[in-house]
């Protein structure tokens, strides 16, 4: 019968309902459920969310917001009293005392009035703290169902904060330090790429150029309700031109920036390889940098966007390039993992005998400022568990700070797969050229490119103290 009550939610019908039947939950807060609240309501007020701010209110530190307590109620009566089957016709819900992050609220409700004609009911509600004070009551009024229904009970989904909650405001906030650089952005002729170009304006971390048809560009903005006011516009005919004209400035040290707007990346990208000015030594690639829940740091996938099936020679590049990218953003040794679909050397395996090599170039000095190790598989690069389970002694395992993929199609599915499906915070850079290249795509969000914009500025920065 347990076991029945534990995967089973059950109702009651109307008329196994009496006046004095009560039904209870009971919920200690945790900030997790204040973030959560906040996310899927919307009401971001500091005084749920901002301690400092908090800590100067009459409450002194944070509270949870007051529909919380609401939703418990609601709860009561959709799973326990009268349960599945409710419908809710209305409620009164007064606040009489704060909820705070520990606190153990006993939620419940109790009928006060049964009209038999319209199977309606009234019931009491409160939410009553450890120390029995009532923080919230009211009264409730619902039609009980009169059917009787049993249904497994869902599965709900984990849903996981990121650690710290800050790390793309701590990007921004540091990047700001450094002030705005001159940015050429190619072709930005839809909503997403424009408002993007003016939300890193807004955030002080570039100055834009707008480089595209000006016509299309005012249009744009016109329809999307954004102020083009204070930027600098060139006009050109179209994206092809567009990217040559972005190049251009980049070249004449007017743009220290380049940034991609709605054109194709090829389109792009070959405007940049095609210029002599702004090539070095290096092979261009792209790096994500990239947060997850699951990770206790920042991380770097590469290469995911640029080469295709790089030569043991671009893998090195790569390699010195994410590393670049690493120092940049304040990784003194980073750790470098170079997967492989298993951590042996297996000589029917091209990508393991590429990574043994490149950790014997890191031993001679061909690749330097870094810990290199590898082949790894991407469970040992990643969790120190793994590793020791598989007998892998290494200063990498567990632990690494650059992920460098095999080949590009195993780096997309890699980067994709973190951010889609492991909630994955990222920003995208390409290397290798004289300037950085902020390379967004249309399905990044507004926080995705305002940090690609501020990793880029801190490249730059570091560019300016040390050439490429």
């Amino acid at each position: 019968m347990l076991q029945d009550d534990l995967s089973t939610i059950r109702n009651r019908v109307f008329d196994d309902i009496a006046v004095g039947d009560t039904g209870t939950l009971v919920r200690t807060l945790t900030s997790a459920d204040i973030q959560l609240f906040a996310v899927l309501s919307g009401d971001a007020n500091p005084q749920h969310l901002d301690e400092d701010f908090a800590a100067n209110t009459r409450f002194h530190s944070v509270i949870a917001h007051g529909m919380f307590g609401g939703a418990l109620i609601s709860a009561v009566l959709g799973t326990r009293l009268p349960g599945p089957g409710t419908i809710y016709l209305g409620q009164t819900l007064k606040f009489t005392a704060p909820v705070r992050v520990g606190d153990t609220l006993t939620t419940s409700v109790t009928v006060t009035a049964r009209d038999e004609a319209r199977k309606r009911l009234k019931l009491a509600c409160q939410c009553i703290n450890q120390d029995g004070v009532a923080v919230i009551t009211g009264e409730a009024d619902v039609i009980a169902p009169t059917e009787a229904i049993a249904r497994p009970r869902a599965t709900l989904p984990e849903v996981r904060l990121m650690p710290g909650g800050g790390e793309i405001q701590a990007l921004l906030a540091h990047a700001r330090g450094f002030g705005p650089l001159a940015t050429a952005v190619v072709h930005p002729c839809d909503e997403s790429s424009l408002g993007a170009a003016l939300d890193a304006k807004a955030a002080g971390l570039i100055t834009p150029i707008l480089v595209a048809p000006q016509a299309k560009l005012q249009a744009v903005a016109r329809q999307a309700g954004l102020d083009l006011g204070g930027c600098r516009i060139e006009d050109v005919p179209h994206s092809h031109a567009a990217a040559a004209r972005a190049v251009e400035l980049a070249v004449q040290g007017e743009a220290a920036l380049l940034m991609k707007g709605s054109l194709h990346t090829d389109e792009l990208m070959g405007a940049v390889v095609g210029c002599p000015a702004l090539r070095t030594k290096r092979r261009i690639s792209h790096c994500f940098l990239m947060q997850t829940p699951a990770y206790p740091r920042p991380f770097i996938v590469t290469d995911a966007a640029i080469n295709i099936a790089p030569t043991l020679e671009e893998k090195a590049d790569i390699i010195r390039n994410a590393i670049d990218l690493a120092h940049a953003i304040g990784v003194a040794t980073p750790r470098v993992a170079i997967l492989a679909a298993v951590e042996t050397v297996n000589p029917h395996m091209p990508a393991t005998l590429d990574a043994a090599i490149l950790c014997k170039m890191a031993d001679r000095g061909q690749i330097s400022g870094a810990l290199l190790d590898g082949p790894l598989a991407f469970d040992n690069a990643v969790s120190p568990a793994a590793a020791r389970i598989k007998g892998i002694v290494s200063k990498v395992a567990g632990q690494a700070d650059v992920l460098v993929a095999p080949d590009l199609e195993s780096g997309n599915m890699l980067a994709k797969q973190l951010e889609y499906l492991g909630g994955a915070n990222s920003a995208g850079v390409v290397l290798g050229a004289r300037l950085p290249i902020v390379l967004t795509s249309r399905a990044d969000s507004r926080e995705s490119r305002l940090a690609s914009c501020a990793v880029a500025l801190l490249l730059a920065r570091q560019y300016e103290a040390t050439p490429p």
